[in-house]
């Protein structure tokens, strides 16, 4: 393999040069072609670089889940992937969870049960419970997960399973009892 190719699996035309690469990434539905320094994480070339400022910079360490994102349809802290790795990524940020003015039913969810007070970590909080209704969905178990649930199918999302995958997603204001019932009300 090329060592200045930076392709996922065949896809992408990533070009090095020097601490630089070229590299698309697909956001939203939009595919962009990015120059970045190497060390530049997907969080940084979201914000800085793109203007989508909808995933917040919390702790920068993968602690806080502000920064969620869907990379590929599962969530990610994206402020600990580095961009260069994601070239050919399709990444799903909060700006494009819903379907033009159209909210996304968690979107809705969260606003009918207030599950927010500051509103700092709640992109992070809605992207990361989409992955958690894939993740259920696909039958991903979590260390909630009853030992005689069935192995193939869907997870029940009780308040328990919802508690647990939420738990990389922090809420300094203290709203997770309504986080939870949002959730909730579009897992149901």
């Amino acid at each position: 393999m090329d060592p200045t190719s930076r392709g996922r699996g065949g896809e992408g035309e990533g070009r090095a040069t020097g601490h630089h690469s070229t590299l698309t990434l697909t956001i939203n539905g939009t595919e962009h072609t990015l120059t970045l320094d190497h060390r530049t994480t997907v969080l940084d070339a979201l914000r800085l670089h793109l203007g989508l400022t909808g995933a917040k910079k919390g702790c920068d360490h993968g602690q806080c889940g502000a920064c969620t994102v869907l990379v590929d349809g599962r969530r990610a802290n994206s402020c600990l992937l580095l961009a260069v790795a994601q070239d050919g990524a399709r990444i799903t940020t909060i700006e494009g969870l819903g379907d033009g003015d159209r909210l996304h039913p968690l979107q809705e969810a969260f606003l009918e049960r207030d599950a927010l007070q500051c509103g700092y970590c709640t992109p992070g909080q809605i992207c990361s419970a989409v992955g958690v209704l894939g993740e259920a969905q696909d039958g991903f178990p979590s260390h909630a997960t009853a030992h005689t649930a069935p192995v193939a199918g869907p997870v029940v999302l009780d308040d328990a399973e919802i508690r647990e995958r939420m738990s990389g997603n922090l809420c300094r204001c203290g709203a997770y009892p309504r986080i939870v019932e949002a959730i909730g009300d579009v897992a149901s």
